[in-house]
């Protein structure tokens, strides 16, 4: 029987990836509890997608496919503030969470890794990375500034994960991407993606960049 955990979880408006780096502003008080019982226990925490709720000050409902985070690098700052570094480590599924013991939600969650009983078809990891690079290549042109990777490889799980970090979507549609059951899926997401952003992508090139008089985007609700 897969081990159960009880952890801390910190809601968020942000979706976390395994090997994805996380800078966090820590300043409420309960998150503050939360990150020294983590540093005191040497323990992560689950980040979780807001699905209903506020990631201050009031209760949040998350979706229940998150990421664990590994802390790495904490700032103190004054009024018991600070800026924190965490890591994704594995993904999970969340099968409860309560507010009532601590006054931040702790979940009993297990570890659910991509089980791919077969290695994606390497056409499949070949039109991925080129339609990522397109991607990247038409970001810049919009940006006016180079964005590449160093290397984009094509080893399956690196290639899907690499991609929806990337990737410049919804919070909700990367929360679809990390329920994928298979890192196949998860591909064949990532191209029907990458297709329709990068269509979108090359209609913003070809219009140009937006005229400079600052009358015409002026707009008046009277």
């Amino acid at each position: 029987m897969d081990e159960v955990y009880r952890l801390p979880l910190f809601p968020l408006h942000t979706v976390l990836f395994p090997g994805q780096t996380l800078p966090l502003h820590i300043f409420e008080p309960r998150y503050q509890l939360m990150v020294h019982r983590c540093l005191a226990e040497e323990i992560p925490f689950g980040v979780v997608l807001i699905q209903e709720g506020v990631e201050v000050g009031g209760p949040a409902i998350p979706y229940t496919v998150g990421t664990l985070a590994r802390i790495t690098d904490v700032e103190p700052l004054s009024g018991g503030r600070m800026n924190i570094t965490a890591v994704g480590e594995h993904r999970f599924h969340l099968h409860r969470y309560d507010e009532t013991q601590e006054p931040y939600l702790m979940g009993e969650l297990m570890l659910w890794p991509w089980g791919d009983l077969s290695p994606p078809d390497p056409s499949l990891l070949l039109t991925v990375r080129s339609a990522l690079e397109r991607y990247l290549t038409l970001l810049s042109r919009l940006a006016g500034e180079t964005l590449y990777l160093d290397e984009i490889p094509l080893h399956p799980a690196t290639l899907a994960v690499l991609t929806a970090i990337t990737l410049q979507v919804p919070p909700r549609e990367k929360q679809r991407l990390l329920e994928q059951p298979t890192i196949r899926q998860m591909l064949e997401h990532e191209r029907r993606l990458l297709r329709e952003e990068n269509r979108a992508l090359r209609l913003l090139v070809a219009a140009g960049p937006p005229p400079d008089d600052e009358e015409s985007f002026f707009f008046s609700a009277n």
